[in-house]
């Protein structure tokens, strides 16, 4: 195994201050047919118990995939692993004591009963090269990686999957997605990664931008759903579950640990309600394991938080809606 080329740790992806996120490199599509993808990638077709997902509860990319493993009805069609919410010099592992009963339910590599999750990146491509991220949609029959990009996995999810499971609900309809891409696109570089931004910047003015930026953006999100219920109009759509898993660790974890701490999400009326219609749509909150988010921000980013001491609050009742 190249582990030369392991490259795990967010601090290898900061330059001038800046956090800088890598794109994933295993773009493959999953079509009904096995044709290519929509940009010309390598096609694999969509079969029952083929594929499996590597993930991790703590990571909001991961968490996008399995909420898409829900709604689309694909839990008896793909299976699931779960690593441990520590990530540290190694990168994702799946420590697991099997007599244990409180070891942050992590499962295990339910396949291979492998150590750590780079043994499937290196197993794809023994020259891989870059980090070694969740989530992981694998090929149980080639024995290789399909995709790791969480955006484009939860696109193969919403619809390459539907002549085998009869769901045909479509969170990215035709008639909406210039929309859905449009407030995508703010969605990502100032709340999903702008958190990360925030978090992860080692200069104060680097910090203080991407802070500002990340809530401006939530300002005008909180004035959105002012006006209506969802992101786009009044029903469910990718551009709600891209953002709901970044809001939904906001005062938990990003508040304190990533410094994002101008206001908590509590203090904004409509998107704290609208975060709480989203947990209880049926069968998201099961996809929501706080012990395990906490645990992973607190505990593996030990250059913020050297003691690695998981905060007790900030407290939530998850109850109202």
């Amino acid at each position: 195994m190249n582990t030369k080329n392991i490259t795990s740790s967010w601090k290898t992806s900061i330059k001038d201050g800046e956090y800088k996120r890598k794109d994933s490199q295993f773009r493959n599509w999953i079509t009904v047919d096995g044709s290519a993808g929509i940009s010309g990638e390598a096609g694999f077709k969509a079969e029952a118990d083929r594929y499996h997902l590597y993930v991790s509860l703590a990571c909001p990319w991961a968490h996008r995939t399995l909420i898409f493993r829900q709604l689309k009805n694909l839990k008896d069609l793909v299976s699931v692993s779960v690593v441990h919410p520590d990530m540290l010099d190694k990168g994702w592992s799946f420590k697991h004591d099997k007599q244990s009963q409180t070891d942050y339910a992590t499962t295990g590599d339910t396949l291979y009963d492998s150590e750590y999750l780079r043994e499937r990146y290196f197993e794809s491509d023994p020259q891989y090269h870059g980090n070694i991220t969740v989530p992981v949609l694998w090929d149980k029959q080639q024995k290789r990686i399909v995709n790791n990009e969480s955006a484009e996995i939860i696109r193969m999810f919403n619809s390459g999957f539907n002549n085998l499971t009869g769901n045909n609900t479509d969170y990215y309809p035709e008639n909406l997605r210039d929309e859905i891409d449009s407030i995508n696109e703010l969605v990502y570089h100032n709340i999903n990664n702008g958190v990360y931004k925030t978090g992860f910047a080692t200069t104060q003015q680097v910090y203080e931008s991407n802070c500002l930026k990340l809530f401006d953006a939530l300002d005008q999100i909180d004035n959105r759903l002012a006006a209506q219920s969802y992101l786009v109009g009044n029903q469910i759509t990718e551009a709600d579950w891209r953002l709901f898993t970044t809001i939904v660790r906001f005062d938990a974890v990003y508040h304190t640990h990533f410094k994002c701490n101008i206001r908590l999400l509590k203090e904004y009326e409509h998107i704290y309600r609208y975060m709480l219609d989203l947990y209880h749509q049926p069968g998201i909150a099961v996809t929501v394991n706080m012990a395990h988010i906490k645990r992973h921000y607190y505990a593996s980013h030990r250059s913020i938080n050297p003691y690695a001491i998981v905060p007790l609050g900030h407290a939530q009742d998850w109850s109202k809606r």
